[in-house]
């Protein structure tokens, strides 16, 4: 090997593959975003030009849909235990606007409540908060997994912790 095909090896993309291939790669393993498919294969070295093309190549043959990426990433989300605001705020740093969003976190009052009492019962058990302090506790817990403030109050004045 001579010093240009050394040359020509390293101005290469890292991965040193099709940018196609790599997105197929990547979505076999989970659904992503078209946002994060075009931050991964710009982040491996592939011209903009050439990112574009296969992003709108691999939405056009089926293999990545923000719709289906967005309620995989809320039924996951939801499965771990967290809250409408959390889930949002993923959706969005993922470039998921609010109304594909809402399409999916569109669960009643009652339903997030019972998510935030499943999420309280597993961390706490069934007993009630005997204090001021263990009340902020749990509250501050509810709010860390994102489940709004009226929410967090309704369930932990409720004052059954039992899920279901």
């Amino acid at each position: 090997m001579d010093a240009s095909e050394d040359v020509e090896e390293s101005t290469q993309p890292r991965a040193g593959r099709h940018p196609y291939d790599l997105a197929i790669r990547l979505l076999a393993r989970r659904e992503h975003s078209l946002a994060e498919l075009e931050r991964k294969l710009a982040a491996r070295g592939h011209t903009p030009d050439a990112v574009a093309t296969t992003l709108a190549k691999v939405v056009a043959d089926g293999y990545q849909s923000d719709e289906r990426f967005a309620e995989s990433f809320v039924r996951l989300r939801l499965g771990r235990g967290q809250g409408v605001l959390k889930i949002r705020a993923g959706l969005r740093e993922r470039s998921i606007d609010d109304d594909m969003a809402a399409t999916f976190l569109d669960l009643g009052d009652d339903e997030w409540q019972q998510m935030a009492t499943m999420a309280l019962y597993k961390r706490f058990g069934e007993s009630p908060p005997q204090n001021r302090a263990e009340w902020a506790k749990r509250a501050r817990f509810l709010a860390s997994r994102g489940f709004p403030s009226d929410v967090v109050s309704r369930v932990i004045d409720a004052g059954r912790i039992t899920p279901g």
